[in-house]
Order: C-alpha cells, then sequence, then structure tokens
C-alpha cells in the first residue's frame, strides 16, 4: 500500500487534469473564434482600428522553443501586430515611435498590471521589475542612489576586477589542461559572485566550483525564470499552479530552493549589522546594507529586492559577455581588433608589462577609451539583447503613434530582439554584426536612440544599471581578451537561445582557450 498511494493520487491527479483539459479546451478555441469574428466586423464597420490579427497564443505555444525567430518572421509583415488571446487582446510592435510613447510620452498608461503581476510574482514577488506606483518609485529612488555615487563605482570596479582576474586564472589552467570549457557556465558563476559581493556583501566563490549551495540556487533560480515566460504562453497554468502538477509543482520547488538561499543570506546580514550597530563596520559598501537601514526592511520585501537585483546583474551581463564571445568566434577579424585595441589603449602592455601592471592600468580612463570594445558590446546587445521582451498592460483606451487602437487591459509588448533585425530600423545590413555602425569617422562611439536601441529600455524606467552593466562587461572583456583567444569547440552545430526571461544560450557555449601571442 506504501508504494501503491502515490501511484493512485498521480493517476487521480492527471484524470482530472485530462477533464479539465476535454472542457477547457473548446471553450477556449469557441472564444477566440468568437472574438475573431467580433474583430472582423468591427474592423468591417471601421468604428476602431485595430492591429492586424497574425495568429493566436496557441501559435506562440506550438512556436515556444523558437519564439523570438516566430516574433521576428511576424514583425517582417506588420511592424504592429495582434495575437488572439481569450482573455485579452496582445499587441506586438517594433516601430521606434510606438516604443517611445509606451515608455516615455505616455508613460502612465502602460505598466505592469494585475496580470504580469500574477504571472511574475511567485518568483519575482513586490520587486521593482513586476510592480507599478508606489512600490516601484520607492525601489527606484533608493536604487537609483546608489547607482549614483561613487563609491559604488569604485567599490563595484574593484569587484569586477578580482573576479575578472579570477576567471583568467580557471582559463589559464585550461591551457594546460587542454580541457574544453562552457564559457556561459563560468561567466554565470562569476557575475553572480560580483552581483553577491556589490549589492550583498557576500562572496559565493563560485566561479571555482566551490559553492554548492550557490550552484542549486543558480539552476533553480534559472529553471524558475523559464517557467514563469512560460506562463504567458499556458492559458492552464492557474489550473496546473492549483493541482500542483506539471512544471508548476516544479516551479513551486525551485522556489523554495531560490527562497532557503536567499532567506538565509538574509538572516545572516540582518544579525552582521545589529551586532555591529554603533561601530564603523556597519557602513558597508554592500546595496543590501543600505535596505536594511530602512524603516521597511521586512524580510519578504528584502527578499524580492535581491531576486530582481540578481536578474539585472547576474543575467544580464553573463548571457551578454556569454553571446559577445559568440560573436567573437564567429567573426575572428573583430576579436583580433578587440585584442589589438585594449594592447593600444592599457599602456603597460606596450612596455612589456605584466599580467599584474596590466590589470592595475584598468581604470575608469582607460576603459573609456575602448570605443570598438564598447561598439561591439553594444551590436551584441542589439541583436542579442539582455531582455528579448518587454510586456506592459494598457490601463485605459489609447492610440499608439502608428494609428492603431488599443483597448484597456490590452498586453501592449516592445520587442529589443526583434527590432535589432529589422531592416526599417538599422538597413539592409540589420542581421549582420558590424560594430562599426556604433562608431564615427574618427572611430568615437556614438549613441543610438533609446527607442530605437531598446535593450536598457528607455523613459522613466530606463535601467539604473546600465553603465554599471557596461563597465564590468568591459572589464571582464579586457582581462580575457588581452591574454586569451577563444575558439567554438563545435563550428558546425547552430547555436541558439532558451526561452526564458533573459536570453541564455540554449545548453552553453562551448568553446577553446587559446593563449594571445
Amino acid at each position: 500500500m506504501v508504494t501503491t498511494a502515490p501511484k493512485i493520487m498521480e493517476y487521480q491527479n492527471s484524470n482530472s487534469m485530462n477533464t479539465a483539459l476535454t472542457i477547457i479546451v473548446p471553450t477556449i478555441l469557441a472564444l477566440l473564434f468568437i472574438k475573431f469574428i467580433k474583430t472582423k466586423l468591427i474592423q468591417k464597420d471601421g468604428h476602431k482600428n485595430y492591429p492586424p490579427i497574425a495568429g493566436t497564443m496557441f501559435n506562440q505555444l506550438l512556436n515556444f522553443k523558437r519564439l523570438h525567430h516566430y516574433m521576428t518572421d511576424l514583425a517582417t509583415k506588420h511592424k504592429t501586430y495582434r495575437l488572439l488571446n481569450p482573455f485579452r487582446n496582445e499587441i506586438y510592435t517594433c516601430d521606434p515611435p510606438n516604443v517611445e510613447y509606451i515608455l516615455k510620452t505616455n508613460f502612465d498608461n502602460f505598466g505592469k498590471g494585475d496580470y504580469m503581476y500574477d504571472i511574475m510574482s511567485d518568483l519575482l514577488g513586490d520587486g521593482i521589475f513586476v510592480v507599478d506606483g508606489d512600490k516601484w518609485r520607492s525601489q527606484r529612488k533608493v536604487s537609483s542612489y546608489e547607482f549614483s555615487t561613487r563609491k559604488l563605482r569604485d567599490f563595484s570596479s574593484t569587484i569586477f576586477l578580482e573576479n575578472a582576474i579570477k576567471l583568467a586564472s580557471v582559463f589559464a589552467n585550461t591551457l594546460k589542461s587542454g580541457n574544453i570549457l562552457d564559457i556561459q557556465d563560468l561567466f554565470m558563476r562569476s557575475t553572480l559572485d560580483s552581483i553577491f559581493q556589490v549589492a550583498f556583501g557576500v562572496d559565493l566563490d563560485s566561479t571555482c566550483g566551490s559553492n554548492e549551495e550557490g550552484k542549486r540556487f543558480t539552476k533553480a533560480f534559472d529553471d524558475a525564470s523559464a517557467t514563469s515566460l512560460y506562463r504567458f504562453v499556458d492559458v492552464f497554468w492557474p489550473i496546473k499552479r492549483f493541482l500542483n502538477i506539471g512544471l508548476e509543482a516544479k516551479l513551486k520547488n525551485d522556489i523554495r530552493i531560490v527562497d532557503d538561499f536567499v532567506y538565509k543570506l538574509i538572516i545572516n546580514a540582518t544579525e552582521l549589522m545589529k551586532n555591529s550597530q554603533g561601530t564603523h563596520s556597519m557602513k558597508k559598501d554592500d546595496i543590501l546594507s543600505r535596505f536594511l537601514q530602512q524603516k521597511n526592511n521586512e524580510p519578504k520585501y528584502l527578499r524580492d529586492i535581491i531576486l530582481n537585483f540578481v536578474i539585472a546583474g547576474r543575467d544580464t551581463t553573463a548571457a551578454t559577455l556569454s553571446w559577445f564571445i559568440y560573436m567573437l568566434c564567429k567573426h575572428p577579424q573583430v576579436q583580433e581588433k578587440v585584442g589589438e585595441e585594449i594592447r593600444n589603449v592599457i599602456t603597460s602592455m606596450e612596455r612589456g608589462g605584466n599580467f599584474l601592471e596590466f590589470t592595475a592600468s584598468l581604470r575608469e580612463e582607460s576603459l573609456e577609451r575602448l570605443h570598438y570594445l564598447h561598439a561591439a558590446l553594444t551590436e551584441t546587445l542589439r541583436l542579442y539583447p539582455a531582455l528579448p521582451v518587454d510586456s506592459k498592460i494598457c490601463f485605459s483606451d489609447d492610440t499608439l503613434p502608428d494609428g492603431y487602437n488599443v483597448k484597456k487591459g490590452d498586453m501592449v509588448v516592445y520587442q529589443p530582439y526583434v527590432m535589432g533585425r529589422m531592416r526599417f530600423i538599422w538597413g539592409d545590413d540589420a542581421q549582420d554584426f558590424r560594430p562599426e555602425r556604433w562608431l564615427n569617422e574618427d572611430g568615437i562611439f556614438q549613441p543610438q536612440s533609446p527607442f530605437k536601441f531598446t535593450a536598457f529600455q528607455a523613459g522613466p524606467r530606463i535601467c539604473l544599471g546600465k553603465e554599471f552593466a557596461y563597465r564590468q562587461m568591459k572589464i571582464f572583456s579586457a582581462v580575457l581578451l588581452s591574454k586569451f583567444v577563444f575558439k567554438l569547440d563545435d563550428q558546425e552545430t547552430p547555436v541558439n537561445y532558451r526561452t526564458m526571461i533573459s536570453l541564455h544560450i540554449d545548453g552553453g557555449l562551448h568553446v577553446r582557450v587559446l593563449p594571445r601571442k
């Protein structure tokens, strides 16, 4: 009986789910059909000018593993279009004037809303990425102050450099062994170490693989991120969550692992803060210490802050660095040009200085002179933005600059991944990796409109950590590309993304590391 009971429960759950699907699927299909007919009648009468229908949510579900390719295909036919959903319209746009209107001109009418919050809050709680109003403004204000301080800039640069050197030592050992490395995994570990040191004052030391808790946290967080995004195309996720089956059961377990790790961190930080009251050591440079000194420092609030910082400070930079190395491997002439610029700008290399002298010369003024490196990183972000889509909810009926109407409750989505591939935005070479498009005749980096290059959002919600991210990526790139050359282990097998909140390389990026002559 002991071994049979779980099987009976599993069978009952499966039977309940099948019964529910039998009832719900036809209902949803009927609702979609009714919505389609109503839309056609309204458009025929000319009362409203809604975007053209390009498909349904079921098309997204069928194309989930290649979701951004699918959306790019649709966008080549329509700059703005609609996907039918039985509960709301989903409006997708890659038109820069529309993006500016959503993110800046009429910012107050487009927010995260209850729909977005319901989907993402199990993982990200009341963090800055999923809330509106006073909650958003409060976190934005504190975070904005932190990111603007010289103290944090200097502290973070030191941490980034230390972790870049640690990562370089891992690569140096590979030169001796000849092993193939998953460089995305190493970037994820190293940037996780960096963000936990900068934001929370904790050294995980996961780069060298010595922190098993950190590994479990990372895997659980990544899997929870993928499942959370899948909710956007899975209309049955609330039922699965209620029944605690399938991906929702796994999500619940992943979030438990994440929470155990984060709450332990908060308890340790709080105890340290209490024990150091009245002493100079209380004034730590990390961001968590600043939030601990606020009135609202409940563990749940701090937990949400931490996880939003993790997805902002670890996932985005590590994913971009991974795609950057991939692009350099595919374009060795660009890799050589980046390495040459680093050697020319960092003067100790020209004098034949050793590696320690080189890293000591990596100061703010040196990083600012690495224009080609900055352009190559930006070109990577154009094609492989860390956050490939961003969704808003329309709070009241509105009309976009292209003349299309949107209704209250519609989900309105702009698409950084898609926009980077549009010829009408970037020209006929839109899909080519060409860092020179960001440089003027003198080789100086020239930024583009944030409503055209949307990797860091724009308007009031523009990414606070933009310069923070660039500094980290440039330090890592300068340290690693001054010593090593990277080549793909397998030149033939296609590299693809994993469909999740941030744009990870599916299965990692396996490279060979060679010494730079």
